[in-house]
């Protein structure tokens, strides 16, 4: 099985290393920016490739994982490519491909990534999708190399699933950093809360969060709330974030 990657950054990077450790040979790596592409090719043994139109035509897969608003332009630069064309997005619809390619599909990773933090890539999930059964067998072939847990979700589903992931990470991590804001400017130490955050973390692997909920909105501690809201006076940015987050645990009570 042969693949090349269109794309070098933090979800393309984590699916080249799976592939080199499925031993799964990566032929080609492409990127925007040439030396990208030369650094996670020089990682996995690949050549670069510079021009999509002398892509590998032997190839069994183009893994195209690069930004949402670019899939579109570059599929027009694949025109042409017989094996099976993949996009990683979570939000992106399956049909981006279907006047480009015959056998075409999704093969999207559940999963934070960042490009110097080692992920077990076995144990995430990935939400694969196809135009057509056979194709559909293919990429499940590819997936099942990669990951123990692999599920078919269209895509109405993914983008649901995409949304609740950026509640559940993109927009918890945002309430870290402001966190840490907030304590830098009390000369506090996040380093106090890193507990908090994993017993958090970790209770929800076990128990649905609504289960879990504490705090002063969800017991409806009004004198706590207030004397929060007044600590947050002169920051009316994370005021509002307060008192909206607040009434929505409270509603959740309901």
């Amino acid at each position: 099985m042969k693949v090349v990657l269109v794309g070098s950054g933090n979800v393309a990077t984590h699916i080249a290393l799976a592939l080199k450790a499925a031993e799964i040979a990566v032929v080609q790596v492409w990127s925007k920016q040439t030396q990208n592409a030369k650094t996670l090719a020089d990682q996995i043994q690949a050549d670069v490739l510079t021009n999509l139109s002398e892509i590998d035509q032997q190839a069994d897969f183009c893994i195209v994982s690069i930004k949402d608003d670019a899939i579109t332009s570059i599929t027009k630069e694949l025109i042409g490519f017989k094996g099976v064309v993949v996009h990683t997005s979570g939000a992106v619809n399956l049909d981006v491909f279907e006047t480009y390619f015959e056998k075409y599909g999704v093969l999207y990773p559940l999963q934070t990534f960042s490009i110097k933090k080692e992920v077990d890539f076995t144990s995430v999930p990935i939400c694969i999708e196809a135009n057509q059964e056979k194709t559909l067998q293919s990429i499940r072939q590819l997936a099942e190399k990669l990951s123990r847990n692999v599920i078919e979700v269209d895509s109405d589903k993914r983008k649901i699933l995409h949304l609740a992931a950026v509640f559940a990470c993109n927009f918890t991590n945002h309430l870290y950093v402001l966190s840490s804001d907030l304590l830098a400017n009390y000369d506090l130490d996040f380093e106090m809360i890193r507990p908090l955050i994993l017993e958090t973390a970790a209770k929800v692997q076990h128990a649905l969060p609504r289960a879990v909920q504490t705090g002063p909105a969800i017991r409806n501690d009004e004198q706590t709330l207030k004397k929060h809201e007044e600590l947050l006076l002169k920051q009316p940015q994370l005021l509002n974030i307060y008192q909206t987050l607040s009434k929505s645990i409270k509603k959740t009570k309901k």
